[in-house]
């Protein structure tokens, strides 16, 4: 792991206001201080507000090529994070994972670092003061871009990067960067562009000559002459200007889309075929999920936002019920509300499930926080009331004894591991059992030439029990009200029975 000894070694009165602490525990180079609790009494104002180092941030190079490929093509990052509330392991854990999305879009973290304090600062989001420390950190460790965990105003990203003369970008633009880069299909990147477009309009800037007014009549050096006459209107509105057409033009596109995937769903309702949504947080695994259960085959990766299309697959339960699993896009915390409302139509198959597989990473640090987490988008999106199973995957690596508090919090919830099959099995039996039962139950007598009707019961209804008879097929089972009309010139009167 790449260290920085020999910059702290150095001693100017900035870095020894970064890296010095007391006794209480905010060192930020010693390992046994650092892992004492941290908390805020008995500590002066300015060390209470001191940045202060996050261990282990920066990026692992160990084979020759990587570091190289790296140096050429990689930005050189610095993390900043505010502590407002919760835990200290709450702000390590947020950065950590900040660190992730950071290589995830392809750079290399050289540190990150943490300021306490009651709020953001509203101009410089860390406070004047501390910018000029961040800007020599910067300086040292030779970064060329500075991600903020946070989203960031337009007026601060401005600030920022005015003072620290390097790059400024905030946790939501990284993650829209992600997105771009993962999105495959015609609606996610039209989804992905949304966003972004929706995120870039609120704070475009421009530089120099680039804001200046247009000449108008005027004429000479100032004004342009000839062909440098205009209505007046600045770049900053022109840009402006066309992406709010260019919004308007995705929005009627994604409307488009909408309707196909409309389509297709109301199919799946008028045959009644019940829906699984699998959600949960970004590499939880709920890809390798769905392969285990249906060998969908979708692509799997170690990877956070690895794969953005939804993906949909029809199985079966053991007695030959159809259903569909659909595997959505991930969520992470302070997901960007811009993603959430250009993926809206997406999110949709888990409004509309008969079921959600809720999948959480058992391995993750804060399990709990995820679930919270994928909660509030669920809410957001209106899918709170769909019925949930909890299923705590990766379980060949996962704590037992972290798993304990969710299993004991969660009244429906179970531990597999799509890696070895364990407890796969059992999910299956639970997904069946929660599927929605058709509400018609019928007593049949089929012809044996009306075997295309047994097989509707078998894939749509459910069969309580069959028999061979010399008449033909005796069928009890529940089917839905469609169904059943079809069934009703085969049904046995009361007085048979």
């Amino acid at each position: 792991m790449t260290t920085h000894s020999n910059f702290y070694d150095e001693t100017t009165d900035v870095e020894l206001d970064l890296v010095q602490g007391d006794d209480s525990g905010d060192s930020l180079t010693g390992h046994d201080d650092y892992e004492q609790e941290l908390t805020t009494e008995g500590l002066d104002l300015e060390e209470r507000q001191a940045l202060r180092r996050v261990v282990g941030m920066s990026t692992e190079l160990t084979d020759i090529s990587e570091v190289e490929y790296r140096k050429l093509l990689l930005e050189r990052v610095l993390l900043v994070g505010v502590w407002t509330e919760g835990s200290a392991e709450d702000a390590e854990n947020s950065l950590a994972e900040l660190k992730l999305l950071a290589e995830t879009a392809g750079s290399e973290v050289l540190d990150g670092v943490i300021q306490r304090r009651k709020k953001p600062d509203p101009a410089t989001f860390i406070g004047s003061g501390k910018v000029v420390d961040l800007r020599n950190l910067v300086a040292s460790l030779g970064a060329d871009t500075v991600i903020a965990d946070g989203e960031l105003a337009p007026a601060q990203l401005r600030n920022l990067e005015d003072r620290l003369k390097v790059k400024v970008v905030d946790r939501t633009a990284l993650i829209l960067d992600i997105f771009a880069q993962h999105a495959k299909s015609k609606e996610g990147k039209a989804q992905v562009e949304l966003a972004q477009l929706q995120y870039m309009k609120q704070r475009l800037r421009g530089w120099g000559g680039n804001l200046s007014r247009q000449a108008g009549g005027r004429v000479g050096a100032a004004g342009g002459g000839i062909g440098g006459r205009g209505p007046g209107e600045t770049k900053i509105e022109t840009d402006r200007r066309r992406i709010n057409t260019k919004i308007s033009k995705l929005r009627r596109e994604l409307k488009d889309m909408k309707g196909t995937r409309s389509t297709m769903r109301q199919e799946r309702r008028r045959h009644s075929v019940p829906s699984v949504a699998i959600a949960g947080y970004t590499n939880a695994g709920k890809s390798s999920l769905l392969n285990s259960i249906t060998g969908a085959g979708v692509l799997v990766e170690n990877a956070l936002f690895a794969t953005l299309d939804p993906t949909t697959r029809r199985t079966t339960t053991s007695d030959g019920r159809v259903y569909t699993l659909t595997d959505t896009v991930g969520f992470v915390r302070h997901l960007p509300h811009d993603i959430v409302e250009a993926f809206r139509s997406t999110l949709e198959e888990v409004a509309d499930a008969d079921l959600l597989l809720h999948v959480v990473d058992g391995s993750h640090p804060d399990p709990l926080a995820q679930i919270q987490a994928v909660r509030e988008v669920l809410a957001e999106i209106g899918a709170s009331d769909v019925p949930e199973l909890i299923v705590i995957n990766k379980a060949d690596v996962a704590d037992p004894i972290a798993l304990a508090p969710i299993l004991h919090r969660e009244s429906r919830a179970l531990v597999v591991s799509a890696h070895t099959g364990e407890g796969i099995d059992k999910l299956r039996t639970l997904v069946e059992a929660s599927l929605p039962q058709p509400d018609v139950a019928l007593d049949l007598l089929l012809p044996y030439e009306r075997g295309d009707l047994v097989s509707r019961i078998h894939s749509e209804g459910s069969v309580d029990q069959l028999e061979h008879t010399a008449e033909g097929t005796r069928v009890s089972a529940r089917v839905h009200p469609a169904l059943a009309g079809d069934l009703t010139p085969y049904q046995v009167a009361a007085a048979q029975q």
